[in-house]
């Protein structure tokens, strides 16, 4: 018999809050600092969403890879208020699912500090009892290693848990973890593109995931 969904873990960017354009927008800005000759797209940065920045930029520029993760984190975190969004519902769903007593939990390939400022920039914080941060993992995403963690400090097993999350790390987490997994709809890279992914769910709207729960 399986069990009942308990635990609920979340990527950050792109799946509670819209950091779309601020990740583009730094993206862009630290790649002409450092790449003034070369012309990146707005489609051209998009597979860069999701993989931590050391492995995207290590990729560009190996021995320059430190430099520019400082580059993209110092602009970022000064046009980081200015540039996020809210979800439609997010925050409703995500407060219901509060106070029903589920197990609430942030996995990101984010620093700790900015996963914060973005849940407080939203009123999230006071919502989950558990941040899992880049900075606290020895392995990111798609290791499973934060998921496992966060699931060790909630006092949950994987076969009560959903990963909700963006991007194919999310996904392939959730599969490395043994727990069920939730694609979003509204990231930047549209469902069929989670879909290849083989994910449990995709929610179109954050609001299935309480029917979902519910249901369970």
């Amino acid at each position: 018999m399986t069990k009942k969904i308990t635990t609920l873990l979340f990527d950050l960017d792109g799946t509670l809050i819209n950091t779309n354009e601020l990740i583009i927008d730094t993206f862009q800005h630290t790649l002409k600092a450092y790449f003034p000759d070369r012309t990146f797209a707005r489609e051209d940065i998009l597979p860069f969403i999701g993989p931590s920045l050391i492995d995207t930029f290590t990729s560009l520029d190996p021995e320059k890879a430190e430099e520019m993760v400082a580059h993209y984190r110092s602009f970022n975190k000064e046009h980081h208020d200015e540039l996020i969004l809210e979800y439609d519902g997010v925050y409703e769903a995500i407060r219901a699912l509060y106070e029903e007593d589920y197990k609430l939990a942030i996995v990101s390939t984010k620093m700790y500090d900015m996963i914060l400022k973005g849940l407080q920039t939203t009123g999230l914080d006071k919502y989950f009892q558990v941040v899992i941060g880049l900075d606290q993992v020895g392995a990111p995403k798609p290791d499973p290693e934060g998921i496992t963690m966060a699931l060790k400090l909630l006092n949950s097993t994987a076969d009560e848990a959903i990963m909700v999350g963006d991007n194919y790390h999310d996904i392939e987490a959730a599969h490395n973890a043994h727990v069920k997994s939730a694609g979003v709809a509204w990231a930047i890279r549209g469902a069929d593109y989670l879909r290849n992914y083989n994910p449990t769910y995709i929610l179109e709207s954050m609001g299935d995931l309480l029917d979902i729960v519910r249901e369970d």
